[in-house]
């Protein structure tokens, strides 16, 4: 591991031999990356000159591959010589509340803008295809609005897109397009697993959208449900308000969007294993495990790695999407 400190100041510093652990952890949604690593403060290494600070920059860097560009944001020291150090990458700064009013626009569109409005780097950004009519953030995080682009757009056209930091850059990937090609399972990494399916959240047998109707001065209802479901569960309901302006077109396909997102088992997994950086929250991973049956991509919805000298190990929870 090669951990780099800049302190805009025209000095870089490779902190990599007074490193003691340091732990990187990314999650799909609410969040960007963050990096906590722990320094030797007056080390055999360090130079009388070394200091750190808030703002300064880290880039870490793992058997060639680049991990993480963040900014230190939390500085922790005590009477031993031990200095703890937080750092996040660029969304950290997605934090703050804003008022944004978009019409007729683009998820992609969206984070563009709002990277621009907060001064911020972008990177692979592809079309994300469905128009939002209309998306009015008044006074919300920005984050958050980032995020409603693109549930909109994952709930009218079925694309489902993460939101990243790529080393430095803004950047958004489609699930279906960021498969690894190694397996965690059986004989493979895997060091201990915790497989859980459920209905408790997040599923729904019947979705019912309803639209105010000026006309008649009544509202509209439109309703998808699966009966066989119904009678192995009970009555899982959906209920949601459409915008006055979607035609019945538009409320069917959203209709079908949600059933096909929501009418079945959460199937959830959280798994430790033998650490591997290409692993980040929102790729795909094959996970093989012979006991529970399972053979079958998932999706990373959180992983937390960490070092400790040579040893690098990893928890991800993971999910079916």
């Amino acid at each position: 591991m090669e951990i780099v400190l800049d302190n805009k100041n025209g000095k870089l510093w490779d902190l990599s031999q007074v490193i003691s652990g340091a732990s990187w952890k990314t999650v799909r949604i609410g969040a960007g990356a963050t990096f906590d690593f722990t320094i030797v403060d007056r080390g055999i290494y360090q130079h009388k000159d070394f200091v750190i600070n808030n703002g300064d920059i880290i880039r870490v860097n793992v058997d060639g591959v680049n991990v993480f560009l963040g900014y230190i944001f939390d500085i922790s020291e005590g009477m031993d010589e031990a200095v703890k150090i937080k750092a996040y990458d660029q969304i950290r700064y997605l934090q703050a509340n804003e008022t944004f009013v978009f019409k007729n626009r683009t998820a992609d569109f969206i984070i563009k803008k709002v990277a621009s409005e907060f001064g911020l780097k972008v990177g692979t950004i592809p079309a994300t295809g469905y128009v939002i009519p209309k998306m009015v953030q008044d006074n919300k995080k920005v984050l958050d609005t980032v995020y409603m682009g693109l549930d909109l757009t994952l709930i009218n056209s079925g694309r489902n897109f993460v939101f990243f930091d790529d080393f430095g850059k803004l950047s958004i990937r489609n699930i279906v397009d960021w498969k690894l090609d190694f397996v965690i399972g059986d004989n493979s990494l895997l060091t201990d697993y915790d497989y859980k399916r459920s209905i408790d959240e997040e599923t729904y047998n019947k979705i019912k959208i309803v639209q105010n109707n000026k006309k008649t001065g009544k509202r509209d209802v439109y309703i998808a449900q699966d009966s066989n479901n119904i009678v192995k569960w009970g009555t899982l309901q959906l209920y949601q308000v459409a915008d006055e302006k979607m035609n019945a077109a538009q409320i069917n396909k959203s209709l079908g969007e949600l059933a096909k997102l929501h009418n079945r088992e959460r199937k959830s997994l959280s798994v430790e294993a033998r650490g591997d950086v290409r692993v980040r929250a929102g790729c795909s991973v094959p996970i093989f495990i012979d006991r529970i049956g399972l053979k079958v991509y998932f999706v990373v919805d959180e992983v937390t790695h960490s070092w400790s000298g040579a040893d690098h190990k990893m928890k991800l929870k993971l999910v079916v999407i």
